[in-house]
C-alpha cells in the first residue's frame, strides 16, 4: 500500500534509528490516537475523519475531525474542527460546502455546522434535549434527528420538564410493568429513542419545531444499546425517510423483530411497515442512487442475533423483493450503493479478516476489494471509497481507494511519533482439524523481543460472543500485542461458533457451549505447540472475558490441569441464574433452545456451577458493576466458590464500568493487574 506521507516516514524511520527497541504497552495503548468515521465529500475531492485521542488527566477521549485533500497527493492531514469539546458524527453538505457534526461545546449535545472555506463554526439545532445522532438530506433542506423523549410528551420542552422534575424529586424509586428494566448499563426512565426531522433555511441551521417521524411507534430509533444512524436514511429525493425499528410491547426483551420503516420526511403520517413478512432482524436500509431499489440487511430466523445478515433487494413501487447474492455465506455489516446503482459495497468478515466487498446488483457476483486487515468504518461517493483499517500489528489508519483499482493508498500516519521505538511481535495465522474434522483457524503471535531457540510461556486468549472472532485486527480491550509486550506468546482459536467462516459454523456453538469449542481449544494449543517449537505449553495461562469467561469457569471443571492460572472477566457461572437476570432475553433462549422454564434440562447441561468440585486452578476474576449482560452476581458467585475451595483468587471490580472497560484509568489498572497475575504464575 503507498503511503503519502513519506516526509513523515522518513522521519519515524530516522527515530526509530537511534531509539533503543521496547515492546508495546497498555499505557501505549490507552494513548494512541483513534482514527475513525470517514466521511467522503460528495464530490470525493476530500474526506473527514474523526481521531480520538486521550486526557488521562480528565481520564476520557477528545474527538476532533480532520480533513485529508484526494485532489492533492502531497496533502497531509490537517485539523478541521477542534475544541474543548469533542466533535464527532461528520457529515457532508450536498453541496459539498460545509461539514455537519456533533458537539457539545454549548452545553448539551447538538447539531454543529462547519465551512469547508473557514470560519466560526455554526449551531444547527438548540434544543432543549440533546441530539444523539442525526442525518442530512441529500437535497440540503432537511435534517433526521434522534432523541430520547416521553413519547406521551406533545413537545420537547416537555420530557425537558419531567426530566427536570424527575431530578428534583427526593424520592427514587422507579416502578416497572414490564421488560427491559434495564439494558446494557442503563436503567430503564420511561423515555424513547424517537426519529424526528426539521427543516433546515438557506444556510443550513433548523427553522421551527422539530417533528416525530417515529413517535407513534413504541420502540427505539435507532436501536439500544449500540444502535446508530445506519439504522435510518432519506430517499435520494428527500421525501422519505426509512429506518428500522422493533415494537416494544411486552415482548421486547425477548423479541428480535425489528422491521424496516417508510415515513414522509416532512411527517404528518404513520409510518408504513416495508418488511412485515418478515418476523426476523430487518435493518440498515439505504436506497438505489435513482430511489428506485432499496437494499437491506435480513435474518431468516426469529430470536437469533448472530444469523446472518442476507442482502436484500427491494422495488420500491411495488414493493417485490428478492435476494442478492444469495449463495455467499457471509454476514453483511454495513451497505452503500455505488453511483451508477449498479454494485453495493458491503463489508464482512471473512476467515479471520474483515473485508470489503463489492457486490454486483445484476448478478450477485462478490468481488474483493481488501484482502488482510480487519475494516472499520466506509464511505462511497463517485469511484472512490475510504475507510479504515486495522491489523494485529497496526491501529485503525485511514485508506481511500478508486473502485477497480487495487492499490487502496494509505492516508494518515497516526501515532508514528508514539510508536516509533515499539518493535511489535510478529503473528501468524494457522489451521488444524478442530472438533468434527472440521477446519478451524487460529493466531499466533510471538513475544516482541523472541529470540531463535527460546521458549515462551503462552497467554491462551478466548474470545466473546460466543459468535465473535478474534481475528487480524486492533482491539483497545483485548489487544494480543499488551501481551507480546509483556513477554508473553499469544494463541487464540476462532472455535466452533466463530464469525466468518460461513454460518453453519456460526450456528454450530448454540446448544453446545461446552462441546465442540472446548475441544476446538485444546486441539488448537495442542496443533500451535507442535507447530510452533517457541511456544512453552507447560507455562500458559487462560483468559477470556463474556463467553471467555464463562469459557474459563468451564474450563476450571472440564479441563482442570490445563493451565497454570486462569483470567476470568464477566464470566457466566451459574446459567440458570444467567437465564433469569440477563437483559437480553433472546440469547439465553435461542442458545439453550427456549427460556429456561421450558427446556432447564437445555441450560443446565453445560452449567459451569455443577463442576465447581472439580476446580483447582488459580484464577483471578473481574467483573464491571454497570454490566447488565452478565450481572455481577456471577462474578462473585464464582469468586466466593473459589474461595469456600481454598484455591489461589483475586477479585477485581469495577463499579463505574460495564460489560466492558472503557475509561483509561480503569483499563490501565485492568492490565496491570492481568499482567501481574501472569507473571506470578509463570516467570516465578
Amino acid at each position: 500500500m503507498k503511503l503519502r506521507l513519506m516526509m513523515l516516514g522518513a522521519a519515524v524511520a530516522a527515530s526509530s534509528a537511534v531509539a533503543a527497541p521496547r515492546g508495546f504497552t497498555v499505557e501505549d495503548l490507552v494513548n494512541l490516537e483513534r482514527v475513525g468515521s470517514p466521511a467522503l465529500a460528495p464530490d470525493a475531492s476530500r474526506v473527514v475523519y474523526t481521531v480520538r485521542s486521550t486526557d488521562m488527566d480528565k481520564n476520557r477521549g477528545h474527538t476532533k475531525l480532520w480533513m485529508v485533500d484526494l485532489r492533492d497527493a502531497k496533502a497531509a492531514p490537517k485539523v478541521f474542527v477542534s475544541h474543548d469539546s469533542s466533535s464527532t458524527d461528520p457529515e457532508w453538505s450536498p453541496k459539498g460546502d460545509a461539514v455537519y457534526f456533533l458537539s457539545s461545546r454549548s452545553g448539551s449535545a447538538q447539531v454543529w455546522r462547519q465551512p469547508v472555506g473557514g470560519g466560526a463554526p455554526v449551531q444547527v439545532t438548540n434544543l432543549p434535549l440533546d441530539v444523539d445522532n442525526f442525518r442530512v438530506s441529500p437535497t440540503g433542506d432537511r435534517i433526521a434527528l434522534s432523541m430520547a423523549v416521553f413519547r406521551d410528551c406533545a413537545d420537547l420542552a416537555c420530557t425537558k420538564q419531567r426530566m427536570d422534575a424527575q431530578a428534583k424529586n427526593k424520592a427514587t424509586g422507579r416502578v416497572y410493568d414490564r421488560l427491559f428494566v434495564r439494558h446494557w448499563d442503563t436503567w430503564a426512565d420511561g423515555r424513547n429513542a424517537v426519529l424526528f426531522s426539521a427543516s433546515l433555511n438557506d444556510k443550513g441551521v433548523v427553522a421551527g419545531e422539530p417533528v416525530s417521524l417515529s413517535g407513534s411507534l413504541d420502540g427505539d430509533v435507532p436501536s439500544k444499546p449500540f444502535g446508530d444512524r445506519e439504522e435510518y436514511r432519506f430517499s435520494p429525493d428527500g421525501k422519505t425517510v426509512v429506518f428500522s425499528a422493533r415494537i416494544a410491547g411486552k415482548t421486547e426483551a425477548w423479541s428480535t423483530n425489528f422491521d424496516v420503516y417508510a415515513v414522509p420526511a416532512a411527517g404528518g403520517a404513520a409510518p408504513r411497515n416495508l418488511t412485515a413478512d418478515n418476523p426476523a432482524w430487518d435493518t440498515k436500509a439505504v436506497f438505489s442512487p435513482d430511489g428506485k431499489m432499496l437494499a437491506y440487511l435480513a435474518m431468516a430466523r426469529p430470536g437469533f442475533e448472530a444469523d446472518r445478515y442476507q442482502i436484500m433487494l427491494m422495488d420500491v413501487a411495488t414493493g417485490q423483493k428478492r435476494k442478492l447474492a444469495a449463495d455467499w455465506d457471509r454476514s453483511a455489516g454495513g451497505l452503500q450503493w455505488t453511483v451508477d446503482g449498479k454494485a453495493l459495497i458491503v463489508d464482512a468478515e471473512d476467515i479471520g479478516q474483515h473485508r470489503l466487498f463489492s457486490i454486483d446488483v445484476a448478478s450477485g457476483k462478490v468481488t474483493g476489494l481488501t484482502d488482510k486487515g480487519a475494516i472499520g468504518g466506509f464511505d462511497v461517493r463517485r469511484d472512490t471509497v475510504a475507510f479504515t483499517q486495522a491489523s494485529l500489528n497496526s491501529p485503525a489508519q485511514l485508506y481511500s481507494m478508486k473502485l477497480g483499482s487495487a492499490k487502496p493508498v494509505q492516508l494518515t500516519a497516526n501515532n508514528a511519533d508514539k510508536l516509533a521505538d515499539v518493535r511489535f511481535g510478529d503473528f501468524e495465522q494457522f489451521s488444524f482439524k478442530g472438533a468434527n474434522g472440521d477446519t478451524v483457524h487460529g493466531y499466533v503471535m510471538k513475544p516482541w523481543n523472541a529470540t531463535p531457540g527460546a521458549k515462551y510461556p503462552i497467554a491462551f486468549l478466548v474470545h466473546g460472543g460466543p459468535q465473535g472472532s478474534f481475528g487480524n485486527g486492533w482491539s483497545y480491550r483485548w489487544n494480543p500485542q499488551v501481551y507480546a509486550g509483556a513477554g508473553y506468546a499469544t494463541v487464540f482459536i476462532d472455535f466452533h461458533g466463530s464469525t466468518g467462516y460461513g454460518q453453519k459454523f456460526t450456528d454450530s456453538i448454540s446448544g453446545d457451549w461446552g462441546g465442540k469449542p472446548l475441544e476446538d481449544l485444546q486441539k488448537g494449543l495442542a496443533a500451535a505447540v507442535q507447530k510452533f517449537p517457541w511456544l512453552d505449553r507447560e507455562r500458559s495461562c487462560a483468559l477470556g472475558a463474556s463467553y471467555g469467561g464463562y469459557m474459563m469457569n468451564w474450563i476450571e471443571g472440564n479441563w482442570s490441569d490445563g493451565f497454570k492460572c486462569i483470567v476470568n472477566h464477566d464470566g457466566v457461572f451459574d446459567t440458570r441464574g444467567m437465564a433469569y437476570s440477563t437483559e437480553e432475553q433472546w440469547f439465553t433462549d435461542w442458545e439453550s433452545g427456549g427460556p429456561y422454564f421450558t427446556v432447564p434440562e437445555n441450560h443446565e447441561r453445560f452449567n459451569p456451577v455443577h463442576h465447581v468440585n472439580k476446580w483447582k486452578t488459580p484464577m483471578l476474576v473481574i467483573q464491571g458493576d454497570l454490566d447488565f449482560r452478565i450481572p455481577t452476581a456471577q462474578a462473585l458467585s464464582t469468586f466466593t466458590a473459589l474461595q469456600r475451595k481454598g484455591i489461589e483468587s483475586k477479585l477485581l471490580v469495577f463499579p463505574d464500568e460495564n460489560h466492558w472497560v472503557l475509561k483509561p484509568a480503569n483499563s490501565v489498572l485492568w492490565h496491570h493487574t492481568v499482567i501481574g497475575w501472569l507473571d506470578q504464575h509463570l516467570k516465578r
